[in-house]
């Protein structure tokens, strides 16, 4: 598949539909705005490293009112320390950054804040136990007389819901209660309550449905045409083409290349990133479905899933579509055991599948997790610890762990998955995103089951170690390993799928053969309209 053929992202084509999206000419340092403008962000020369390593060497970026600048790069490439030195929670070893003509003092956020930047980071930082108006207002709290200004701070929530189509969500409730995807819009009004010069969102639509991507979208057209500035990282090009008008990539710490979007293509842009050309991003891998492996037979979750029934052949990679909040995530989890089955029945190999998650990995079953930081990785441990947790067998020894034996097995795993670190001894918290992602992955590939669930395992991961996530889910097919793959974004499965299953309300609602289905008729079931749009013509 050559990436300049890759269709939008099922979200943009709803958006670019019904909004067109204005063009506007550009330079490397941004498109052309009226004169006498000065720069929202000015940076230059930013560098940092930890010991002797170089993370980012001699960066600059620039920002005019109102421009949406595209930060692009593979995982590791410097984009989150860029981030971080520009919001002032890390300190650059060399350089300067100025907002709105502020100098930015090294390692004073709050002084960045003040000048009118606000971020999004790829992983959320919010507080399950608040309220979602105390998660947005945490920091940015109102006060008169030194007491709680409460009714200020609810007309400010209600007001930045509102921009962002989010009425429905009530102000009081407990965050732990949401969806990670109403957790990240949370997270997104935290930054807009403020009056922001300069937006940074990381890979903000990671975990959104279509309908909250058009209203985030819409909202940096807003944002824009009020001059507010807004940096935008993402590894899908083709959101990155429907809403900014410029790119930045960073590859291995150092600038690769910028200029205007308008004038550059998907394969260009990749090419850039990954420093070499990528001729298939869907690699096809011949694999044969066999006899059914898991069944499941109208089981029962709380609150989901709500009767689903599914069968998965060894040999088979079964995609599960599905809104945010259908269920598909809570299935998953159901079947490793991490959340309870109130009714139905579960069959693995034949066999009744009961018991603990530890249970069920000696059965066969490896998950990789959505939610890597807070369940799929021990953040505070090594990558060598996490990447063979779930079988130690190997490695051990009159109850004694064979350290040599673990490291050997780690360190063909980071080769294998081309994961960026220090050694098999870095702590899993101190990689970038998109190497985490590795490391979750390299556990359930060292586990060696049967059964392999993927609940979004291409959720904020660049385009090359996408390339090699599907590369080794076609292998684990062709070894005769069951793989069910759950993502919200169609084209992947539609890509590499044998059949494709859809979620609405908790229930299956179709299962198809992959050449059954197209974009259209997934967004369709997903809604659960069931396939027929006629009722979208009254």
């Amino acid at each position: 598949m050559n990436p300049e053929s890759i269709p939008p992202h099922p979200a943009t084509e709803a958006l670019s539909a019904t909004e067109a999206l204005s063009a506007a000419a550009a330079t490397p340092t941004g498109p052309p705005r009226p004169s006498g403008q000065s720069p929202t962000l000015a940076a230059s020369g930013l560098g940092k490293r930890y010991g002797k390593n170089w993370v980012l060497r001699d960066a600059a970026i620039t920002l005019q009112p109102g421009q949406v600048l595209a930060l692009l790069g593979e995982n590791g490439a410097g984009k989150s320390t860029l981030v971080k030195i520009l919001s002032g929670a890390v300190s650059p070893d060399t350089g300067s950054v100025q907002i709105a003509g502020n100098s930015i003092p090294a390692g004073r956020p709050d002084v960045a804040r003040q000048a009118g930047l606000a971020i999004v980071y790829q992983e959320l930082s919010v507080c399950l136990e608040l309220s979602i108006e105390d998660n947005i207002m945490l920091g940015r709290e109102r006060s008169w007389l030194g007491k709680l200004d409460r009714r200020t701070q609810s007309a400010a929530v209600a007001d930045v819901l509102t921009r962002l189509g989010h009425q429905d969500l009530d102000p009081k409730t407990p965050l732990e209660s949401l969806s990670i995807g109403q957790r990240q819009v949370v997270e997104i009004a935290r930054a807009l309550v403020d009056d922001a010069r300069v937006l940074i969102l990381d890979e903000p639509t990671s975990s959104l449905a279509a309908a909250d991507v058009t209203r985030l979208f819409k909202t940096i057209r807003r944002l824009s045409d009020l001059g507010i500035s807004v940096i935008y990282i993402s590894h899908f090009l083709e959101e990155v083409k429907e809403i900014c008008d410029s790119y930045l990539v960073l590859r291995d710490g150092r600038v690769a290349g910028q200029g205007d979007l308008a004038e550059a293509t998907q394969r260009q842009i990749v090419e850039l990133m990954v420093g070499r050309g990528i001729d298939e991003l869907f690699p096809k891998i011949t694999h044969q479905p066999g006899e059914p492996w898991l069944e499941l037979d109208q089981v029962v979750g709380d609150p989901v899933p709500s009767g689903v029934s599914l069968t998965v052949r060894r040999g088979e990679i079964m995609g599960i579509a599905g809104l945010v909040g259908a269920g598909r995530t809570e299935t998953l989890r159901l079947i490793a055991g991490l959340a309870p089955c109130l009714s139905g029945r579960i069959h693995a190999g034949g066999k009744p599948l009961v018991g603990n998650p530890g249970q069920r990995i000696r059965r066969g079953i490896a998950m990789v997790s959505e939610d890597r930081k807070h369940e799929g990785l021990a953040q505070t441990m090594a990558i060598a610890d996490n990447a063979v947790l779930s079988r130690l067998t190997p490695y051990s020894r009159g109850g004694w762990l064979r350290r040599g034996r673990r490291d050997a097995a780690a360190k063909d795993l980071i080769c294998r998955l081309q994961i960026k670190s220090q050694g098999v001894d870095q702590v899993v918290a101190n990689l970038s995103g998109g190497n985490q992602q590795k490391v979750a992955i390299a556990r359930v590939l060292h586990q060696d089951a049967t059964c392999l669930l993927f609940d979004e395992p291409t959720r904020g991961v660049d385009v090359g170690t996408k390339a090699e996530i599907y590369r080794l889910m076609g292998q684990a097919a062709a070894d005769h390993r069951a793989v069910v793959f759950v993502s919200s974004y169609f084209r992947e499965l539609l890509e590499l799928c044998d059949t494709i299953a859809v979620m609405a309300r908790g229930k299956i609602v179709a299962v198809r053969p992959v050449a059954e289905w197209t974009e259209h008729d997934l967004l369709l079931a997903a809604m659960g309209t069931g396939g027929d749009d006629s009722t979208w013509a009254q």
